[in-house]
């Protein structure tokens, strides 16, 4: 069976590659707007399509003979994100119904439409009925509320409060049900939708025990061994609210207030066809959830994270605009009495739970200021403490490029008055690390000038830690 998998590089999808690709009677397909973005040892097993659900030839490319086609795409990041996803959602479903599909399985959200409804959900309910609209197709439209797995967006925020905030004053939301369902959960349906012996379009809401986000948040109290206490306020508005997630979560402000405005509905099931139509799943309960996610993190074993995603910077890459910094900074040492590998290992552990080496309170200013400009901090930290890959969230930066024992490239996705890149590179028996910045007007230009101090002890000291580190090794 032909099956094309969209969105494979975020939270649900990377997760969902790995279990299609155990599948010996798939052959699977991938649409991509980065080949790079896949790991390098998948680029030769699998066919991947360069291109988006806006372009139409490439999507013919990647729809061509496939049987089935998981519809995994949301662009949340874009302003317009609505007007996008209704785009996105049509272009996919014409060209579906051109190359002879016979199913498009769609991950969307619970809830229902009225006056309370947000944007966000509206737009995800809109996107499940125009891909619901061709009779040539059928389309198995899954829908989840607050999806609780290591890395995801809803968990990370109810697990990083709790931790945090042994007394909590909330917004009356907290007070909302919903019925959050295990990451695994999530993938169990998707993938047994790729069986499932039924032709007409099916909506199928899945989700375990009805609780409220106040509920949500004291079970997992229990579950890490701690005494919470929770003071809803009803004065509290989104904005105040969202500035609170910002502050004492990895979830910028962006994000954070898309979610706030979801969780003034209820998000539960509407209907029975998980039961009906999938009697062998059994949900696991949220406190069993939050355990599984919680031994993910502990043992390094997180697969994906909510902000694995990144398509901008591969944009800003495939422009090269490295190669238009107007400020360098440069720092090369001499490596050759070290094996390239264990360097190579240094550079690559660096940031997170790991810190950046003699200078971590520096980084933790600035990522504080970042925060509180509405950027993302370094609370998002790293999805693995010993293992890096493409596209990885690295505390602010973005992993772009990473070449085994030769090259690691970060962009900067901090609030600055320009473009910033971080590059480690092993050549020619020498460590290069280089810090490249793309001003915007003169305010871009004073940053770097003010700058210039702190670079010289934070970069000399960060290239000689890494080759200390190194022979530790």
């Amino acid at each position: 069976m032909k099956v094309l998998l969209t969105g494979s590089t975020g939270y649900i999808g990377r997760r969902l590659k790995q279990k299609l690709l155990e599948d010996k009677n798939i052959e699977l397909k991938l649409l991509v707007r980065n080949k790079n973005s896949v790991r390098s040892n998948l680029q030769n097993k699998i066919e991947i399509i360069e291109g988006d659900t806006f372009n139409k030839d490439s999507l013919k490319e990647a729809l061509k003979d496939v049987e089935t086609a998981y519809y995994l795409i949301h662009s949340l990041s874009n302003e317009n994100y609505k007007d996008l996803d209704k785009i996105s959602a049509q272009n996919f479903l014409d060209v579906a119904c051109e190359c002879g599909v016979k199913r498009i399985i769609y991950l969307g959200g619970l809830g229902v439409k009225n006056k309370n409804t947000s944007e966000h959900l509206l737009s995800r309910i809109e996107t499940g009925e125009i891909l619901s609209s061709n009779k040539n197709v059928q389309t198995i439209w899954l829908r989840a509320g607050v999806i609780i797995g290591s890395g995801s967006a809803s968990f990370e925020i109810i697990r990083n409060l709790t931790e945090k905030l042994p007394v909590m004053t909330t917004p009356k939301w907290v007070t909302t049900k919903a019925q959050p369902i295990a990451v695994n959960d999530v993938l169990s349906y998707l993938y047994n939708a790729l069986y499932l012996e039924k032709k007409e379009n099916l909506i199928v809401d899945i989700g375990s025990e009805q609780l409220s986000y106040k509920d949500m948040m004291l079970k997992t109290a229990k579950v890490l061994g701690l005494k919470r206490w929770i003071i809803p306020l009803p004065f509290m508005s989104i904005n105040l609210s969202s500035y609170w997630l910002n502050l004492f979560t990895p979830v910028p402000f962006s994000i954070a207030k898309a979610l706030i405005e979801g969780l003034k509905s209820e998000v539960v099931i509407q209907n029975q066809n998980a039961k009906k139509y999938f009697p062998n799943i059994v949900p696991i309960s949220y406190e069993d959830a939050v355990k599984n996610a919680i031994k993910e993190i502990e043992e390094n074993q997180v697969i994906s994270r909510w902000n694995d995603k990144g398509d901008e910077v591969w944009d800003k890459i495939e422009n090269k605009e490295i190669s238009k910094a107007i400020f360098i900074d440069r720092k090369e040492e001499n490596i050759s009495d070290i094996d390239a590998s264990k360097i190579y290992k240094s550079f690559i552990s660096i940031g997170g739970a790991n810190g950046w080496f003699d200078f971590d309170f520096l980084w933790e200013l600035r990522g504080i200021i970042d925060k509180l400009i509405g950027g993302v901090g370094l609370k998002r930290g790293r999805r693995s403490q010993c293992d890096l890959r493409i596209s990885d969230c690295l505390d602010f930066w973005k992993v772009v490029d990473l070449k085994e024992n030769e090259r690691l490239l970060l962009y900067a996705q901090m609030k600055i008055p320009g473009e910033a890149w971080l590059e480690f590179k092993i050549k020619d028996n020498k460590l290069i690390q280089s810090a490249y910045f793309y001003p915007k007007g003169v305010l871009g230009r004073l940053y770097w000038y003010a700058l210039i101090p702190l670079h010289y002890f934070v970069f000399n000291n960060m290239i000689k830690s890494i080759i200390k580190k190194a022979k530790s090794f």
